[in-house]
């Protein structure tokens, strides 16, 4: 059996965690720079606030119905979802852990008996809910795509499931797919949803009975028979961590106010080029490929419509080499965004991203290039060192205003371009001067 842990409205169980005077009333919170609506609690829901909603449209309702309102608060957020995580890797032998998302887990449950899974979840969630203070929702059935359907199902319904759903027979495993609209299932896309409610496939129960040659010819091949095959029952996606080890890494921000200086985009990307590659060597990998895109503001838009995208400019360069060392990503990135900077436009959103990843163990030297593409000893042991003072000092109560204690020049001071955050919540975990204080 396999088993997913999702946390409640996670995002929004993060705020109420140290305010406990927020457990009833409704709460949401906002994507970067306050844009959107991308958490809610269940009375924010009834109160007919709908996820995605722009902050400026939700206003009117969020004040007259008092609800809570936060800003992306991504330090607490991951710190807890570390948490919630490290508790299942304690409960369970960590290979059978396999972290999903921020705020979802797949369970690997054969070692446990058919007549113990639906106490054994029950277990797991009051284990969860006791040591992080994190609500969550189990659901269990014998494969990943039944187990996402049974954890749907245990939140829809949270009085009468306890929050825990265990598809253990043919017969519940029927009426959960009966119940479960061919759009909600995890692999069916809005596209693929749209042509199955044209050929009359409206549940879950009804694409299981659909014939495999049809699937593959009509759903995306192997990917869409191995999903009708989990449907029925057949474990076809292993269990495994995707996370480990990333493919492609990407930082992107938009800004917190308009830019139209070249230096603050130099700035900005230096930035984000110095985060990923922090990330690039948390996982020992080098990058062989570098790509900038900046994100002008839109123009006027015409008559009779009411939002326009603005162009997206981009470039991506080839290394030399491929390289986790920090200042030769931000050289190639810097002459990127002197190729696409374009003086009198506004730009709103800057992004980098990493590609080409191979172990940094196996990187092999390019015979015509040049001597100091590959990074020294001395420079590795460098980029180490920054990375272990930064991760110390991070939660430094005199390092408190900064993200890095050692940062590149090109990374700037004064940062205009900040995320947007007028309503972020103190950083509990992880902030020594933000420190929940108990009166």
């Amino acid at each position: 059996m396999k088993a997913i842990l999702d946390c409640n409205s996670f995002y929004c169980s993060c705020e109420r965690l140290f305010r406990p005077a927020l457990l009833r009333r409704p709460v949401v919170v906002l994507s970067n720079n306050d844009g959107c609506i991308i958490s809610r609690t269940d009375e924010a829901k009834a109160l007919g606030v709908p996820m995605g909603q722009p902050y400026f449209q939700a206003k009117d309702i969020i004040l007259q119905e008092k609800i809570a309102t936060f800003s992306s608060n991504y330090n607490l957020y991951g710190d807890l979802s570390w948490r919630v995580m490290e508790t299942l890797r304690q409960l369970l032998p960590p290979e059978k852990v396999e972290v999903y998302s921020v705020d979802e887990c797949f369970l690997d449950l054969d070692h446990i008996a058919p007549a113990q899974l639906h106490d054994f979840c029950a277990h797991l969630k009051a284990t969860v809910e006791q040591w992080t203070g994190i609500a969550v929702s189990v659901g269990a059935a014998p494969t990943k795509v039944l187990s996402k359907v049974a954890n749907r199902l245990a939140k829809k319904d949270k009085a009468a499931t306890g929050c825990i759903m265990v598809l253990d027979s043919p017969e519940k495993t029927a009426a959960a797919l009966r119940a479960t609209p061919v759009e909600d299932l995890w692999g069916v896309g809005r596209q693929y949803a749209l042509k199955l409610r044209q050929r009359g496939i409206f549940t879950g129960w009804d694409l299981r009975q659909l014939n495999l040659n049809w699937i593959q010819k009509e759903m995306g091949g192997v990917v869409g028979v191995r999903l009708v095959r989990e449907l029925r029952g057949e474990a076809c996606i292993d269990l495994k961590d995707p996370l480990t080890v990333k493919k492609m890494i990407a930082t992107t921000r938009m800004f917190g106010v308009n830019v139209t200086l070249k230096k603050e985009i130099k700035e900005a990307v230096a930035t984000y080029v110095t985060r990923a590659a922090e990330k690039l060597r948390r996982q020992d990998s080098a990058a062989s490929l570098l790509e900038v895109f900046l994100i002008a503001k839109a123009e006027e838009p015409p008559p009779g419509k009411r939002f326009r995208h603005g162009p997206h400019i981009g470039g991506c360069v080839e290394l030399p080499q491929a390289t986790d060392h920090t200042p030769d990503l931000i050289t190639a990135a810097l002459d990127l965004v002197d190729q696409l900077f374009e003086a009198g436009r506004t730009y709103k959103k800057a992004g980098v991203m990493l590609g080409g990843l191979v172990p940094v163990g196996s990187v092999q030297t390019a015979l015509f290039a040049p001597p100091k593409a590959t990074p020294t000893r001395q420079q590795r042991q460098l980029m180490a060192a920054v990375d272990n003072i930064n991760f110390a000092l991070r939660n430094d109560v005199f390092f408190a205003l900064r993200n890095d204690v050692l940062q590149f020049a090109a990374a700037g001071n004064g940062r205009r371009w900040k995320m947007r955050q007028e309503h972020r919540s103190p950083r509990y975990t992880s902030r020594w001067d933000e420190i929940c204080e108990v009166k």
